[in-house]
């Protein structure tokens, strides 16, 4: 970079860091008060409050508690979408921080309080000092914690009433270095599907099975069929993964039950595995229930979509993260990760990219050892400003003045 950008950008990252400790505030207060999807009342206000403050154009009630703040400059004919998330989890915090949630049972135990404080202090450093000609739509998303916020807010007409030629959204990540930005063209998360299956036998006397028709029995063989799927019917270089996290039959030694449920996680990176997964999971449930003399019944829920990024979206992304903290801050081609994310839907219908920046790796101790969904999670104060200043030249370059 020359002198002049190098200025520019020592300029941005100061102001944002100047302005951090407000944004840290705001972070912490919502972790405080954390609200379960659909019920973001509390943190939907406060992001209103201040959009409008600042000289957006706020729209509330997309998918029930989400909003868009819009903000339009210049003559520019170009527009931008970026996304973050408002929700919290279902878990009792055990960090005994200072700032932990008032309400048992709640956390923001994902981060997405330090997403929407990242998003908030960018949207104030773009409306006070931005320099860009085009529109510019801040989506403040609830539920999307398995509960589809993205797919409501479509729904209600998010991209009709903001059309974006580019979309992008950001996501913390524990065990990378603190304020490291990764980067993935492609399939980047998972597919999720949840699958129930039932199996109906013949109940009797544990004394007497072969009165019966064991549900038990059926099921177990199920269970361990369940895993060639992936071992040879997938293509080994493509991920699936076939979970069964529950198996309920039965209450008594002595009685062979009638009934066997299960309940299944499907997760894939590709489309079309994703529907032979679907397909083998049909057939082998059905011929082994068959075999051992049961009818079983599938509940076969499609959950999210494979994420993918794509190619001109997350190269323009990488080349914005390299400018801003330089090439060896950055991972241009990450590791997929199994994990599901709703904001997939969001790149069905407009190109974009989905980044993630360290929560911090623990080498300095505190932030970073600990994943994210675990009681004793916190979001990395010190992305506040990294990530609003990512944020903040992704606009200027995208819509340039």
């Amino acid at each position: 970079m020359n002198a002049p950008r190098d200025a520019f950008l020592h300029d941005k990252l100061n102001a944002l860091q100047a302005q951090a400790d407000e944004f840290i505030a705001v972070r912490r207060d919502i972790h405080k008060h954390p609200e379960m999807g659909y019920k973001e009342y509390r943190t939907s206000d406060l992001v209103a409050k201040q959009l409008t403050a600042w000289g957006y154009k706020v729209e509330r009630g997309l998918g029930g508690t989400g909003l868009v703040g819009q903000l339009k400059r210049g003559t520019g004919t170009q527009s931008i979408g970026i996304r973050a998330d408002m929700d919290a989890l279902p878990i009792d915090e055990a960090t005994g921080l200072d700032y932990s949630s008032c309400h048992t049972g709640i956390m923001h135990a994902c981060g997405h309080d330090g997403h929407t404080a990242m998003l908030l202090a960018a949207a104030k450093h773009i409306a006070q000092k931005g320099q860009f000609s085009g529109t510019v739509n801040l989506i403040f998303q609830p539920a999307e914690e398995g509960l589809g916020g993205a797919v409501k807010m479509m729904e209600d007409g998010l991209f009709t009433k903001y059309p974006c030629n580019a979309i992008f959204a950001m996501h913390n990540m524990p065990s990378h270095p603190q304020g490291k930005l990764v980067f993935r063209e492609g399939p980047a998360m998972a597919s999720s599907d949840n699958v129930t299956i039932t199996l109906e036998g013949i109940g009797g006397h544990g004394a007497m099975p072969h009165t019966a028709a064991d549900s038990i029995v059926a099921g177990s063989a199920i269970v361990m069929g369940l895993q060639t799927i992936v071992s040879r019917n997938v293509d080994p270089l493509h991920m699936a993964v076939i979970t069964v996290g529950a198996f309920n039959a039965g209450m008594a030694n002595n009685v062979i039950p009638q009934t066997c449920t299960m309940k299944l996680s499907v997760r894939s990176l590709d489309r079309n595995v994703r529907k032979l997964l679907e397909t083998r999971i049909k057939e082998l449930v059905h011929a082994q229930a068959q075999s051992y003399g049961v009818k079983a019944s599938i509940d076969y829920q499609r959950g999210y979509a494979v994420l993918v990024n794509t190619p001109d979206e997350t190269e323009f992304a990488r080349t914005v993260g390299a400018e801003l903290v330089g090439e060896a801050s950055i991972t241009r081609q990450g590791p997929a990760l199994t994990g599901s994310e709703d904001f997939a839907f969001m790149l069905e219908k407009v190109p974009g990219c989905y980044l993630l920046i360290g929560n911090g790796d623990g080498s300095g101790g505190g932030h970073g050892a600990c994943m994210v969904h675990n009681p004793g999670y916190d979001f990395n104060d010190d992305n506040v400003a990294i990530g609003s200043a990512y944020w903040s030249l992704l606009v200027e370059r995208f819509l340039p003045a």
